[in-house]
């Protein structure tokens, strides 16, 4: 193609915008594509609207890979994930270890208001190349299955989610086929917005929306803070003043348009600070507390409002309002991060979620084997042999090495590798005699956890 124009150098066809011309060029000469035949296919490019694991999961088909069992079991398990995800408090954090040979992924289902934004973080060591491919949905109502939102880009590990109205939302972390490792994982949830007095708080706000104004003729569609006479009142986002005016109603009022398209409404200012037009940052004065308009009979205060094109007023406090909670502090042996555990004794309760009461969780049988994949508080959050999880007391776990019997009257003869995989027999570990004693461990539904006298762990059925 050098010393050739690009309509001499490819198939002439009707000229594209100029803005897509510009791409085009600067494409070609950084390099990104390589000639004409890349060209041709520039448009699929742009247009593959996949997630970075809907592309992971096609690799897997175009490589023959998506057939085998391990790739079931990984699709699996995603899905699995979502359906029981457990419902986590407004800041969360877990930390422990994927283990690389057990396609595993973690979700979890937070409600959320419209005005607060939803933060997901994956922390891995220094040194970690996993990838993991993380995403987020909205659950809808009824029978409708979640609506995919939104999805952190190929090796990106933090994601936002801004929720478009009042819900759960569920969030999925899944390594890639045979990886995994340390991991911790942050979610927390906060308002969009500044506080819009400066210095003021929650506690300060003592009118919310919808209260009852004028008789029950009309509701209040903002929220009242009060605060001294004089007080800054401060942008609660970056934007751009399209107002500054004095009604009868709002008295010395401010309009702000922030960068997200929200339009803020400041009102019963006793001064204004700002010109129509002035662009400013989040913290920057737009006036002080005052009581002008109809609130001259009222202690001073501000009233905030918030309104979107289309959808008029909107609750503010959901805007403005910081969740306060308190994290537990991790209180459990962090080396059994990978290991197998099980119950101490008979009706230990393996919960759904940290924030769920023993009558919601299922009671576990003495020796019930789990693997922990993870931890929150005083809590293990634990993989059960046929693919479920739960979350369960620490207090009620301990080792498997000991053995708490042998395997006298089981009559069976392949020893598993695990049991959520289709049991191929790639998954036998070792064949032993009908009349062999094994060292039991532990046990889950009809399956025993051995080990044999090669030191070879894993299940043995009960027939």
């Amino acid at each position: 193609m050098k010393g050739m124009s690009l309509h001499r150098a490819c198939p002439r066809r009707s000229s594209p915008p100029v803005h897509a011309t510009v791409l085009l060029v600067v494409l070609l000469v950084s390099g990104v594509l390589g000639g004409c035949d890349a060209l041709e296919e520039l448009p699929g490019r742009l247009l593959d609207r996949r997630t970075p694991r809907e592309k992971y999961v096609a690799g897997l088909g175009a490589s023959g890979l998506d057939g085998t069992a391990l790739a079931a079991d990984w699709l699996t398990a995603g899905e699995r994930a979502l359906r029981e995800a457990p419902l986590v408090p407004a800041s969360h954090r877990e930390e422990g270890y994927l283990a690389p040979a057990e396609p595993v992924a973690m979700a979890y289902r937070v409600a959320a208001r419209r005005g607060q934004v939803i933060d997901v973080e994956i922390i891995l060591p220094g040194d970690s190349t996993m990838t993991v491919f993380l995403d987020a949905w909205q659950v809808e109502g009824g029978s409708l299955p979640p609506r995919h939102l939104v999805s952190a880009d190929s090796g990106h590990r933090r994601l936002e989610i801004d929720p478009r109205r009042d819900g759960e939302y569920l969030i999925r972390i899944q390594p890639e086929l045979l990886r995994g490792g340390r991991f911790s994982i942050q979610l927390r949830i906060a308002p969009t917005l500044a506080f819009p007095v400066s210095g003021g708080r929650e506690n300060d706000v003592g009118s919310r929306w919808g209260a009852e104004r004028d008789g029950g003729v009309r509701s209040h569609q903002g929220i009242d803070i009060f605060a001294k006479r004089g007080t800054p009142v401060i942008a609660a986002a970056a934007g751009v003043v399209r107002r500054v005016d004095e009604t009868g109603l709002g008295g010395k009022v401010v309009w702000l348009t922030d960068d997200a398209g929200n339009r803020l409404y400041y009102a019963h200012l006793d001064t204004q600070t700002v010109s129509g037009g002035e662009r400013v940052e989040s913290g920057d004065t737009l006036g002080t507390v005052g009581n002008t308009g109809n609130a001259i009979t009222t202690p001073p205060h501000l009233h905030f409002g918030v309104y979107r094109r289309g959808e008029g007023a909107l609750d503010p406090w959901w805007f403005v309002y910081r969740p306060r909670v308190t994290e537990p502090r991790l209180a459990v042996d962090t080396a059994r991060y990978g290991d197998w555990v099980r119950t101490r004794s008979e009706g230990v309760v393996l919960r759904p979620g940290p924030e769920a009461g023993d009558r919601e969780g299922v009671l576990l049988p003495r020796y019930t084997a789990a693997r922990v994949v993870a931890a929150v508080g005083s809590w293990y959050r634990v993989r059960l042999p046929d693919g479920a999880m739960g979350y369960l007391s620490a207090a009620g776990a301990e080792p498997v090495a000991v053995a708490v019997g042998d395997s006298d009257g089981a009559r069976g003869t392949n020893v598993l590798s695990n049991l959520t995989s289709r049991e191929y027999p790639e998954t036998i570990l070792a064949t032993t005699q009908p009349t062999s004693s094994l060292a039991v461990h532990g046990r889950f539904q009809e399956y025993l956890l051995v080990r044999t006298r090669d030191g070879i762990s894993g299940w043995l059925r009960l027939e």
